[in-house]
């Protein structure tokens, strides 16, 4: 695992790996208030069209149409620490977060099949993300250079910082439907569609000794470009065990993604300067399989508590092309660790009023990683990083709501915190995988690791109407 993980380090771009995770196998997840309230839990609950972000059979256990609209306000901090110095970077965004709705079709039959329900929803978020790591004069890569007069020299460059940039959103759209079955077992399925578009930068830093100026490099394939789209499927079951107790489950398939990217290749031409041109490539990506299993207890019809398990059955996986998808492959298959994630949300009623809360743990994709990474001191080591590229996640949600009758409106807040170990910089001048600016390139098999904070806070409000 240590030689897959410095090898990939060097040979590709380490943000292929954390969209491969972060995006592409992590569909946005924002519903309604309620939903967001309660930490996405409600897999044995159902009811709305949220449903179908987790077991579309609790589409069957609507008895009245419901649409909704939901308003999100995105907050996205990012602290990045490297050698006892930090550099914070805020980032605000407000989306149309959901629209949902469900249309409840009553059977008039001697059957027990009392409904059969169709359900629509459209959840959109914001990828975009920067994290600023500060420098660290310690660090200090040789280069050969030439000089004005055709010389020979050594050159030492200062690492003075990095940053990561992506711009973009993200959408998944869910068409699905539910049916009820004596008012005890619900059934349900979906059909999803994703969609993405992004933009993503990485570019560093680094002072020359022989001129004291600074210069800044991109890495290679960077900037870049991805208009992306998917489709899975999902599954599921619902039964009311007692009156009390509630059991579903659900599985998705993989999301089977066609990625077209454009993105930038640096070379360095006879004359000794850095030349770049624009290349389209595609890609087709499968992200993991999901089961989630779900038990809810409704006390009364006051109170209700819901548990979520999610796990993945697979890994990411992408088609073979060339060398880089095998490579890709095999540090997933030796690195990855199958998605596991626990849910928990309680709604409480107060006549009209409504006071929800969720908590959910995400555990990291990753296993621990060995990679040749600079000390603070600039010296070189072979270091054991836990948490690495993402880490584990942290969700806390609160909310409220009061229902009119026919219409509704609900709030909710999300806290998200994740610790994570950010490597940047190593590259290989034999792949031609460093960084470059327009005069020369810089390239080292070493990694600089930051430790990355990062806090999400996000308010939702949702507006609905029952008919």
């Amino acid at each position: 695992m240590s030689v897959t993980a410095a090898f990939y380090l060097q040979a590709q771009d380490i943000s292929v790996i954390r969209n491969s995770v972060d995006v592409y196998s992590n569909t946005p997840m924002t519903g309604s208030s309620k939903f967001n309230a309660m930490a996405g839990s409600n897999g044995a609950l159902g009811g709305d069209a949220s449903s179908l972000l987790t077991n579309p059979a609790g589409l069957g256990v609507a008895i009245a149409g419901d649409v909704s609209v939901t308003l999100s306000v995105e907050n996205n901090k990012n602290t990045s620490t490297l050698a006892g110095n930090s550099v914070n970077y805020n980032i605000s965004k407000v989306n149309l977060g959901n629209v949902g709705g469900v249309a409840a079709f009553q059977l008039m039959t001697e059957t027990p099949w009392k409904f059969i329900n169709l359900g629509a929803n459209m959840s959109t978020t914001s990828l975009e993300n920067y994290v600023e790591s500060p420098g660290n004069s310690n660090v200090v890569i040789s280069k050969n250079l030439v000089d004005g007069s055709g010389n020979n020299v050594v050159g030492n460059l200062s690492y003075l910082g990095h940053a990561y940039n992506r711009y973009g959103t993200q959408t998944k759209f869910n068409l699905g439907v539910g049916a009820n079955y004596n008012n005890s077992l619900y059934l349900g399925a979906s059909v999803n569609m994703h969609y993405v578009d992004l933009q993503q930068y990485d570019s560093a830093s680094f002072g020359l000794d022989l001129d004291k100026t600074a210069y800044t490099f991109n890495k290679q394939y960077t900037p870049f470009s991805e208009k992306s789209n998917g489709f899975s499927a999902t599954v599921g079951v619902l039964g009311k065990i007692t009156n009390q107790l509630r059991l579903g489950a659900s599985i998705e398939t993989p999301t089977w993604w066609s990625l077209d990217r454009v993105y930038t290749d640096y070379y360095t031409g006879t004359d000794g300067y850095v030349y770049q041109d624009s290349f389209v490539e595609d890609r087709t990506f499968r992200s993991p399989m999901k089961a989630t299993l779900s038990g809810a207890f409704v006390a009364s019809k006051n109170f209700a508590i819901n548990v979520d398990y999610t796990l993945g059955i697979t890994k990411p996986h992408y088609k073979v092309q060339g060398d880089a998808e095998k490579e890709l492959n095999s540090f997933f298959s030796d690195t990855y660790k199958n998605l596991s994630e626990i849910k928990v949300g309680a709604e409480y009623r107060i006549k009209s009023f409504r006071l929800r809360g969720g908590y959910s743990y995400t555990s990291s994709p990753f296993d621990n990683m060995t990679v040749s990474a600079f000390t603070n001191s600039g010296s070189t080591a072979q270091t054991n990083f836990s948490n690495m590229i993402l880490g584990d996640r942290n969700m806390i949600g609160a909310g409220l709501g009061y229902d009119f009758g026919k219409f509704y409106i609900d709030a909710a807040y999300q806290n998200i915190t994740s610790n994570y170990k950010n490597p940047f910089l190593a590259g290989h001048s034999d792949f031609g995988t460093g960084y470059y600016s327009s005069d020369f390139d810089v390239a080292t098999p070493n990694s600089v690791v930051s430790d990355v904070k990062n806090v999400r806070n996000n308010v939702f409000v949702t507006v609905g109407w029952k008919f």
